[in-house]
């Protein structure tokens, strides 16, 4: 009762003063504090970590590039070293965009699964879509709704991913733009030769069922913007209507690739981006949601500036 009383003489104080004679805090946006983070703040991608993908240019004749980050150990290796290996194979070259599907992913590979895979492809088990928790520290969380999830036990992030948590370990989380495996029914896992990228609200009952191996840094629109396919679950009925895939490569195979990075997960200025995310104060905003959804707080990735 007593800190009560406090507040409501401090506000009464307040109340005795013009408004102009009182101090008026202001608050910044998220992107305002991302602006703002200090240099050292800011984490670069490694060139090999890129894979970039260059479709067939659009109606207009504008080239089309989507370029991705694959996702860092410990998490999906076995999927991620397949890619990696069918990168430099060549296998999406002459490949295409087969699978449109609004509000939900849209789907590439070989449409007439007749196209060899290279050899030295690993055949990953379902138990890999968790890691298991390792000593030290691992993840951290920083947001108001101090990691509440509907989908785990817990939510957060480590070295710039979106994680969910459990007794069992960590899993990477499907927010839009991420990057997973197509599949056929289990034990089936996927070798990577199929992938798709989330376009739509995110599915997160898709978490620990499929493969995440990357996510869409810079180039979604040229995937989110494309028809939407008329066949089952949005696949192109008609061998006109897929987009073709001019080549794919790793990014320190790539001359013209820019520099990327992206704002430590770690650094205060995330923790403030978090929190400014969970609870917009800035002036547009009349109600702060007092919490976000973890796909809610992307983590900031930028080309590097120079």
């Amino acid at each position: 009762m007593k800190r009560n009383l406090s507040l409501f003489a401090s506000a009464a104080m307040c109340a005795a003063f013009p408004v102009s004679a009182q101090e008026v805090k202001t608050h910044p946006a998220p992107s305002e504090i991302m602006a703002s983070a200090k240099a050292g703040e800011w984490v670069a991608i490694a060139p090999s970590d890129l894979m970039v993908m260059d479709l067939a240019p659009d109606s207009k004749g504008k080239p089309r590039r989507v370029v991705i980050q694959l996702i860092p150990a410990p998490f999906s290796q076995g999927w991620v070293s397949n890619i990696r290996k069918l990168a430099a194979a060549r296998f999406w070259d002459g490949a295409s965009i087969n699978r449109v599907q609004d509000n939900y992913v849209a789907q590439w590979g070989d449409a007439t699964e007749k196209k060899a895979l290279p050899e030295g492809l690993a055949t990953v088990g379902p138990k890999n879509y968790i890691t298991p928790n390792w000593p030290g520290k691992v993840w951290s969380f920083a947001g108001a709704d101090g990691g509440r999830d509907a989908y785990a036990a817990a939510h957060g992030f480590y070295v710039g991913w979106p994680l969910a948590a459990s007794s069992e370990g960590l899993w990477p989380i499907h927010c839009y733009g991420m990057v997973g495996v197509g599949r056929n029914l289990s034990p089936d896992t996927g070798s990577g030769d199929e992938l798709y990228t989330v376009i739509g609200h995110a599915p997160r009952h898709l978490d620990r069922n499929i493969a995440l191996v990357g996510r869409v840094i810079e180039g979604i629109e040229h995937m989110s913007s494309l028809p939407r396919g008329t066949g089952a679950l949005g696949f192109y009925e008609k061998e006109e209507e897929r987009v073709p895939i001019l080549s794919v490569r790793l990014g320190n195979e790539t001359k013209d690739v820019p520099a990327f990075e992206y704002l430590s997960t770690d650094s205060d200025s995330f923790a403030a981006y978090a929190d400014a995310r969970a609870n917009r104060r800035d002036p547009f905003f009349n109600v702060p949601a007092g919490g976000a959804d973890i796909c809610n707080i992307p983590v900031p990735v930028r080309r590097k500036i120079r």
